[in-house]
């Protein structure tokens, strides 16, 4: 890759792209920057009010308009004295500001909200498609923290920073413009600090950019450390480790902290120095109107130095702009940065209403992105439609990266899955994984009911009726009927107000209402006590019955019906065969299952917890 290609994105190309997302609301914009203007053109108007005011002290009978004498010669106009047009005219100008900051604020308000909307919802959808290996490299708070937080300063970036270059730049170009047509050769004085201005918002922007970078980190190493804690709360508290979890959050709180402070050491240092500069040029300026003033009347000067006093602030705020712009740019390239990434490859185009199960795997390898090492070497077995192949092995054998294969959670380049003879790279995604339901260790249940944790995804809108039979297939009927709420019941978050075995069998009962030709278990059944078991083993016999079954399990129960058992070691099948073949065989099979399953066995037949 070139080094042009690994070159960071500018701050201007990534606001422009953030301000791509305008678009759909550029008539909401452009209403918005209409109030700005007419609130930006009401400033010279009010300062200019000082030149009447200061005249009319000496001669408050004299007419608005005696030195416009295209205006002077309407009747009513001329008539229009400095007594009466002064103060009516302020409170005009105040209406028409008015107006003009309604409008310039509550219309870019739902602009920005509509974009800080759509910048939200593209990045939860885009998790979505995103492939395994995505979040096999990046932990849940930081993926959370940029879903709030980031989008959160890319929301200043849109409307506040937005507002103001908006609102007091066009105040500065209406100042300057009305400065220029008092004294133009004053103003040029002016005009000879820009340059420094900029050198000074250009440094102080990078600054801005990098810290900006460092803060995202750290607020979401806050976020990961509690979601963490918030999660694993039982063994927090069951390893007495509160007292650890306590320091992890408060240094990585007070790192956060430090790096915010940074970021305002920055711009408290960096504002000052630029008044000094812009207060220095006022000096100069206000030298010069002393010097210069020739036959101007008072009420000139005071207004032309009034309208050059109010130049201060909104460059200021110009200036200061840039760490509010560099935060949300710091925010839209990690949001981007995202959106950028490949998502889940799907080149497949075949599509099948129903598949028999038949699977065969040939010469499969697998390595994880990253490693060198492969997980699976050379795997080959077939399986016909309707039988259950178990998998065996120690842990780390390659048994769940295998099964994981077969659903395409990973994509794999050396060898062949098919299923039905077809490859299942060359299948649609979702028409893949429509055909294959799988049931691991590491139950996921939602914050909602019972119903609808059955009948989750595509399986929404079943009837009660299904949700219920395979519900009583797994065994879990019984336990449903007994709460308040029945199958309406909440089960609070991932199942917290369900024990073990009753989440599993919600997992199983959801597999079973699915429906597929192929059925995954991935240690189905290892957090179920003796009696469950028992129940759930019959419901999984019938189920396995036409339907083609990959389990893998330790559970001598589950092992030994098994029509073909692949002993897995470092990624190698080392033996196949039937339960009563690998024993007679007296290897791998029969040691392992001497030391593991009649353990396991043994366990099963002890007292229910």
């Amino acid at each position: 890759m070139s080094d042009a290609a690994q070159k960071p994105p500018s701050s201007l190309a990534i606001y422009l792209r953030l301000l791509s997302y305008v678009k759909p609301y550029v008539g909401l914009f452009m209403i918005s920057i209409v109030g700005f203007a007419i609130f930006s053109s009401t400033q010279p108007m009010l300062g200019y009010m000082l030149k009447f005011f200061v005249d009319g002290l000496s001669n408050p009978d004299a007419s608005l308009f005696a030195e416009v004498p295209w205006l002077s010669e309407v009747p009513w106009l001329a008539n229009l004295r400095l007594l009466q047009a002064v103060p009516m005219l302020i409170v005009l100008i105040a209406i028409w500001q008015g107006i003009g900051s309604f409008l310039g604020n509550y219309f870019l308000a739902r602009v920005s909200l509509g974009l800080v909307h759509d910048l939200r919802v593209a990045l939860f959808n885009n998790l979505l498609i995103l492939p395994n290996s995505y979040f096999d490299k990046h932990n849940s708070g930081h993926l959370i923290s940029r879903i709030t937080f980031n989008v959160t300063m890319v929301t200043g970036a849109a409307t506040d920073a937005i507002k103001v270059v908006i609102r007091e730049g066009m105040t500065v170009i209406f100042l300057f413009a009305t400065l220029l047509w008092m004294n133009w050769k004053l103003t040029l004085v002016m005009v000879a600090i820009l340059p420094v201005i900029g050198l000074m918002v250009s440094s102080s922007s990078r600054k801005f950019r990098k810290q900006s970078k460092k803060i995202q980190v750290a607020m979401g190493d806050v976020t990961h450390v509690a979601s963490e804690t918030i999660q694993g709360y039982r063994v927090v508290r069951s390893f007495g480790g509160e007292a650890y979890e306590q320091r992890r959050f408060l240094d990585s709180s007070l790192s956060n902290n430090d790096k915010q402070l940074r970021m305002t050491k920055t711009a408290a240092v960096y504002t000052p120095m630029l008044q000094m500069v812009i207060f220095t040029a006022m000096a100069v300026l206000m030298f010069l109107v002393l010097l210069m003033r020739g036959d101007a009347s008072a009420g000139d000067l005071i207004a032309y130095i009034t309208l050059a006093g109010m130049l201060p602030k909104p460059i200021r705020q110009l200036s200061e702009v840039s760490s509010t712009v560099q935060k949300g740019v710091a925010g839209a390239e990690s949001i981007f940065e995202q959106l950028d990434e490949p998502v889940e490859v799907d080149t497949g185009s075949i599509e099948r209403e129903r598949v028999e199960g038949r699977l065969d795997v040939s010469n499969l390898s697998f390595r994880y992105p990253g490693c060198e090492q492969n997980v699976l070497d050379n795997i080959s077995f077939s399986v016909e439609s309707g039988q259950m192949v178990a998998l065996v092995g120690r842990s780390g054998s390659g048994k769940s990266t295998l099964a994981g294969l077969i659903p395409r959670f990973y994509p794999h380049v050396e060898g062949r899955v098919l299923l039905d003879g077809v490859d299942v790279q060359d299948y649609r995604l979702r028409n893949l994984r429509r055909h294959i339901a799988l049931v691991t260790q590491q139950v996921t249940l939602f914050n909602d009911t019972i119903a609808n944790n059955i009948a989750y995804g595509d399986l929404s809108g079943a009837p009660l009726a299904d949700i219920r039979r395979a519900a009583e297939a797994a065994y879990a009927d019984e336990f449903i009927s007994r709460m308040p709420d029945g199958y309406q019941t909440l089960v609070g978050e991932n199942g917290v107000l369900l024990s073990g075995g009753q989440r599993q069998r919600l997992a199983i009962a959801r597999a079973l209402l699915k429906n597929s030709p192929l059925l995954i278990l991935d240690e189905a059944t290892s957090a179920l006590d003796t009696e469950s078991e028992r129940h759930i083993q019959g419901a999984l016999d019938e189920v396995m019955k036409g339907r083609t079954t990959l389990v893998i399990a330790h559970r001598l129960s589950t092992i030994e019906k098994a029509d073909l058992i692949l002993v897995m070691d470092q990624g190698h099948i080392v033996e196949r065969g039937t339960h009563s073949e690998l024993l007679a065989l007296n290897g791998y099979y029969a040691r392992l299952h001497a030391r593991d399953f009649v353990e396991a066995d043994d366990v099963s037949v002890g007292p229910n917890t």
